[in-house]
């Protein structure tokens, strides 16, 4: 008889543990073999966000992802990490049709990366096919606010919450999420007050996940490159924890003038005959 493997990795149920521990929920975007290893010791997930498209390709949105580029790069994020739970986003035109088109797209997503979970955006219009996906065993995160993948409706990258119904919205989009059966809520760009009274709400059972949000959230989540100091520009609710862009220009200005002036390399840089 063979035995079960029990992997060392967190897993999406064990989020909402954290949350009734009262212990806050580590994430960050990655999307490199390399980064995920920095990060695994520390996150209790990773997001491979469909933010790729821009950092990586230099895309003006989300929107021209595809499901290919997130399955390659979350199997690298995969390959680089033993500990965090991967979280994969679907991109834009991968689960909106209907909850049967989701679940196939997502259930590929799981069986060729190898990933714990997936990420939809969308509020109450989604709780469906939340439903549909959890009930089959996909496990779902949540995400609500500002979604950058309906920036075209939205009319760009606004903050939420400020118009007066909007918490009575908001509010409705995460109790529709909670009740669908997702295991977290990313709660993005939604303005202090509401961001709040949602996270703090008794019916939102879930944990909440803020980026941009409350610091009442259970967890909060950052763009790695946001939060490293690699993008020229960040939006207000990032801290910038380091200064890396200036350090890599430095790097290689230096480099190029080495090579220039014949400094580089050196005899110690070359291999000799035996």
């Amino acid at each position: 008889m063979s035995q079960a493997v029990q992997s060392r990795r967190i897993r999406a149920i064990d989020l909402a543990k954290r949350k009734a521990e009262g212990r806050k929920i580590i994430a960050l975007t990655a999307y490199h073999a390399h980064t995920a290893g920095i990060l695994d010791p520390y996150c209790d997930f990773i997001l491979v966000g469909d933010s790729l498209g821009m950092l990586m390709h230099g895309m003006e949105s989300t929107l021209p992802v595809t499901l290919e580029m997130m399955i390659v790069q979350a199997q690298a994020v995969i390959r680089g990490t033993s500990r965090a739970l991967i979280v994969v986003d679907m991109p834009f035109g991968s689960y909106e049709a209907s909850p049967q088109q989701a679940f196939l797209n997502a259930a590929r997503v799981l069986k060729e990366t190898g990933a714990g979970a997936i990420k939809m955006e969308g509020g109450a219009r989604f709780a469906e096919t939340v439903a549909f996906l959890v009930e089959r065993g996909v496990p779902v995160m949540g995400h609500i606010g500002l979604t950058p993948q309906s920036v075209n409706t939205m009319g760009g990258f606004k903050v939420q919450g400020r118009e007066a119904d909007g918490e009575r919205r908001l509010m409705a989009d995460a109790r529709a999420i909670n009740d669908a059966g997702a295991f977290a809520i990313v709660m993005e760009g939604i303005v202090e007050p509401v961001a709040r009274a949602i996270a703090t709400a008794p019916e939102i059972t879930t944990p909440t996940i803020g980026i941009g949000a409350t610091m009442a959230c259970d967890g909060q989540i950052l763009v790695l490159e946001d939060m490293l100091g690699l993008s020229d520009r960040v939006p207000k609710f990032v801290k910038r924890f380091g200064t890396l862009r200036g350090q890599i220009e430095a790097a290689v200005k230096d480099y190029a003038e080495e090579v220039r002036s014949g400094a580089f390399p050196a005899e110690e840089h070359t291999y000799q005959p035996l």
